[in-house]
């Protein structure tokens, strides 16, 4: 019986887990100037949320792979991506750098106190969400070659009737 009770305890965690809030914290524009998820959330569909950092490989090529086909995401779905660096004041300087290298077409939000990060209790990045009506309905942890088709099959629950 106590490990049944853990185990409708844990799908309940999860589950909750899953339409969980978005947090409100402060962040700022690559102009410095401050604003938050809420603000710049796609208010009418949905939003991809995505934490990384200019140190971290594995958030660039996800951020990559994304890229290459968010303009057909766009066009099918008419989600939104902000990509929220997490970089600290010591690795910041390099965001608006390396996100016109890459030519990214995605809202960029700094995150460098980490609140948001801390907020959605992610231990690791990439960190993906996806967020509608502000609820968390998709939650991802790191990233592996294809995982971009994975979380288009997830958005398109929630855009495509």
């Amino acid at each position: 019986m106590k490990n049944l009770t853990i185990i409708v305890s844990l799908f309940f965690s999860v589950a909750l887990m899953a339409q969980q809030e978005l947090p409100t914290v402060e962040l700022t524009t690559l102009k410095g100037e401050p604003t938050s998820i809420q603000k710049t959330a796609n208010k009418d569909g949905v939003t991809i949320v995505s934490l990384w950092a200019t140190w971290c490989v594995p958030c660039i090529k996800e951020l990559d792979a994304i890229s290459d086909i968010y303009q057909d995401w766009i066009e099918e779905t008419g989600v939104s991506l902000i990509a929220v660096s997490v970089d600290d004041s010591r690795t910041v300087r390099r965001v608006k750098s390396l996100i016109n290298g890459k030519g990214w077409e995605y809202e960029i939000l700094l995150d460098t106190n980490n609140d948001l990060k801390r907020a959605l209790g992610a231990s690791s990045i990439p960190l993906t969400i996806v967020i509608k009506d502000n609820k968390i309905v998709y939650r991802h942890s790191g990233y592996s070659p294809g995982a971009e088709y994975e979380l288009y099959e997830e958005v398109k629950k929630y855009t495509l009737k």
